[in-house]
């Protein structure tokens, strides 16, 4: 499969740098302007696109995985069926949409009341404070809840009573629990009921995973939004499949400054890519406004500030802030300026650029001469930023 930049066609956009600015007054300049982002959310990613779109970022809309629709899961059904077949020892709650969402079910299946009764009986514990608001908002109180939002506290907890016999109702949320949790309290002797809420499924939209993937090893996405771990398994799942797994770890280990920043909402979330020697960014608080904003503190970590002819240009993402404008570039454009910018001043030849931007080939030096002719046309006045050294390459005009 051919992972060469996309074509360098199309004509630069310019709109005022400010045209998407936050409402908070101060972040006069929306931040993530120049930047697009790839998001694989599917649930609430409405939202989230919006948070993006507002702070000046493009969107690449990818989700993932589906949600299995509540309503039609038969697994949920069986498995609240067996959790009323008979009393309930202890029930844990792992997520607060979970809880909700199966005691939603529960009522539009007319089980609600039964399932309420036969909880309230039991030992209710949960994973950190969305899943104990969510069970006290259906009328049941929490036995315990650990202070970190690990698993491990939760399963340490129950091990410490004799479980021989037991029923124990394990709540889980788009992807089972890992494999030891169950195995460690049926070793016990308990009699454990996994509750599969919402589960994934394959995307909706694979042609567009696909494409956010092919975006993700030729670098044209800045950065890519992560908000449960199936949808960076069903992520790294679709690149294995396509042959480029190994290409988009990479792109996500080079982070921010050479590649494509990973962010996760949370720790939970980011393990699947922590397995793949990727170190995703993950804010203090598992929120989407705090997704988000660290989004907006990261990426602009890597811009480029230059000099030139005493104005000041920013490289930002995939576009150049110039007195107030965004001049929006194609990818191997911004690609051919960020490589000239690391080291302003320095000569690139033909064939250090071809390296350097041409990722996985597919292209010669004559691509790298109307490369460098078209991003001087997308510059208009500032074409002078580029200067061509005969017989040896090509170098910024500027001061750092």
């Amino acid at each position: 499969m051919e992972t060469g930049p996309a074509s360098d066609t199309g004509p630069p956009v310019a709109v005022p740098a400010d045209a998407a600015a936050e409402d908070d007054p101060a972040q006069p300049r929306a931040p993530l302007l120049g930047f697009t982002v790839g998001v694989t959310a599917a649930r609430r990613r409405d939202e989230l696109v919006a948070l993006l779109k507002r702070r000046g970022a493009r969107v690449v809309e990818a989700p993932t995985v589906r949600i299995v629709p509540l309503d039609d899961d038969t697994a949920l059904r069986q498995a609240t069926t067996r959790c009323l077949a008979a009393p309930l020892d202890y029930v844990v709650a792992t997520t607060g949409v979970g809880w909700r969402g199966w005691m939603s079910a529960a009522d539009g299946w007319g089980l609600g009341r039964r399932l309420s009764e036969v909880c309230g009986q039991a030992v209710v514990i949960s994973r950190g404070p969305k899943a104990t608001g969510a069970v006290r908002a259906s009328g049941l109180d929490e036995s315990f809840s650990p202070r970190t939002e690990a698993n491990d506290e939760l399963l340490t907890w129950l091990l410490a009573r004799d479980l021989r016999g037991r029923r124990i109702a394990v709540q889980e949320h788009g992807a089972p629990l890992d494999a030891g949790f169950i195995a460690a309290l049926s070793e016990r002797g308990a009699q454990v009921i996994a509750v599969p809420v919402y589960r994934w499924g394959p995307p909706e939209n694979p042609d567009a995973v696909r494409r956010l993937i092919e975006q993700t090893v030729r670098r044209e996405v800045q950065a890519i939004a992560f908000t449960s771990a199936p949808a960076i398994t069903g992520f790294l799942d679709t690149a294995e499949n396509l042959g480029l797994r190994g290409e988009v770890v990479a792109s996500l280990r080079q982070g921010a400054e050479h590649g494509v920043l990973a962010v996760c909402v949370g720790p939970v979330c980011a393990r699947p890519l922590e397995e793949a020697g990727v170190h995703p960014a993950c804010p203090e608080r598992g929120r989407l406004g705090s997704l988000v904003r660290t989004i907006t503190e990261k990426l602009p970590e890597g811009n480029r500030e230059l000099l030139f002819g005493g104005e000041r240009l920013v490289l930002q993402g995939s576009a150049v802030l110039i007195a107030g404008e965004c001049v929006w570039l194609s990818p191997i454009q911004a690609a051919l300026l960020r490589a000239l910018a690391q080291r302003p001043g320095r000569v690139l030849s033909r064939a250090d650029l071809l390296r350097r931007v041409w990722v996985g080939g597919g292209a010669d030096e004559h691509a790298v001469e109307a490369a460098v002719a078209r991003l001087r046309g997308a510059l208009g006045a500032h074409a002078g930023l580029i200067r061509t050294v005969p017989r040896r390459g090509y170098r910024l005009a500027v001061a750092v």
